[in-house]
């Protein structure tokens, strides 16, 4: 595709999903970002490092902003210890060039996305299939979230 279609493309993907479905990608961005930047330490190109954290970055902080605290305080203040971690796991991964600590960030971001896929089968299964099926996008897919 040229770049024209695929931002077409992601456009239109990201204004139909569902609010399930908007999670999912935000985690599968984070990992896909993480894993990048990961790989652009080991390769020692700093800078192209610093653009993908960052990125990872900038969506673990949206995942947090987008916890609704008045609804369920308790498992938001864990979902937001958790989201804060990963940060400051990508943060010093970053400054630090610490691949072990982009590591830590990324395993919980994959254990995290796995627990919202399995909410969204459990959702899928109480409402007749009428939410996201978990397939429709999968870790490493082709949408991309921009930053």
């Amino acid at each position: 595709m040229t770049g024209n279609s695929t931002n077409a493309y992601l456009r239109n993907a990201v204004m139909t999903a569902t609010p399930e479905q908007l999670q999912l990608m935000l985690y599968d961005g984070a990992i896909r970002f993480a894993n990048q930047g990961r790989e652009a330490i080991e390769a020692k190109n700093y800078e192209d490092a610093f653009e993908k954290l960052t990125r990872a970055q900038k969506i673990v902080l949206e995942m947090d902003r987008g916890l609704n605290h008045e609804i369920s305080p308790e498992l938001c203040g864990r979902m937001s210890a958790l989201y804060m971690f990963c940060y400051r796991k990508l943060v010093d991964g970053c400054v630090l060039h610490d691949v072990k600590a982009i590591d830590e960030a990324i395993e919980i971001l994959k254990i995290e996305r796995q627990t919202w896929k399995m909410l969204i089968e459990k959702l899928s299964k109480e409402t007749g299939g009428e939410t996201l099926s978990p397939d429709a996008t999968d870790e490493g897919g082709s949408l991309s979230i921009e930053g």
